[in-house]
């Protein structure tokens, strides 16, 4: 009987299990504020690797960042978000949408303040936030859909850039930069996007 599957498994068990060490050292680096500033070297002496394996598995600091959208596809609010869009009743979907936008910048609101940040003058940064507002307005979009084919939609020529300006993660920020807590924004931003855009 051969071994060689064996050792190929192990192999890649090392290189997923190296991978991940990898991506919570730029979590951790991006949740500090230190990520901009830190040079790869640091997210490898953080991640316990050399800098050669350290580029085995991502060639630039844009992929160390793409590295943490995968993260961020795994997280729970995200996921259940996707599914509430198209909740079969509008009024649920859009309060639902809502409430677990507010969930998800929550739960990544440290790795997000550096990242959104420093956007402006870092390209990776910059290429995740665009990414992240283009996934954002496709999951709006779906739930603009919904409302419109229940016939309850108000201003639809103006609903999606409603919901944009009121899901956003700048929104979520200044609205908990006033003393709001996550209860209060997601009520506030419910209860908006009703009197905005919902027929009574």
């Amino acid at each position: 009987m051969s071994t060689r599957p064996y050792r190929a498994r192990g192999r890649s068990d090392r290189s997923k299990q190296t991978r991940e060490r990898i991506r919570q050292a730029v979590r951790q680096l991006l949740a500090e504020g230190s990520f901009h500033t830190a040079a790869v070297e640091e997210v490898a002496v953080r991640a316990g690797v050399s800098r050669a394996t350290l580029y085995q598995h991502f060639r630039s600091r844009l992929e160390l960042v793409d590295a943490i959208c995968e993260t961020f596809d795994e997280n729970p609010a995200l996921l259940r978000l996707r599914e509430s869009v198209s909740l079969p009743d509008a009024d649920e979907a859009l309060a639902a949408t809502l409430a677990l936008t507010v969930r998800f910048w929550s739960s990544e609101d440290g790795v997000l303040r550096e990242l959104y940040g420093v956007a402006a003058v870092d390209p990776a940064a910059r290429a995740l936030v665009d990414r992240q507002r283009a996934d954002r307005r496709g999951e709006f979009e779906r739930l603009v859909d919904n409302l419109r084919r229940s016939g309850r939609l108000r201003a639809a020529e103006r609903a999606l850039a409603l919901l944009m300006v009121m899901s956003s993660y700048e929104t979520y920020r200044e609205l908990r930069e006033a003393g709001l807590s996550d209860r209060r924004v997601t009520a506030l931003l419910q209860q908006s996007a009703r009197e905005l855009l919902v027929e009574p």
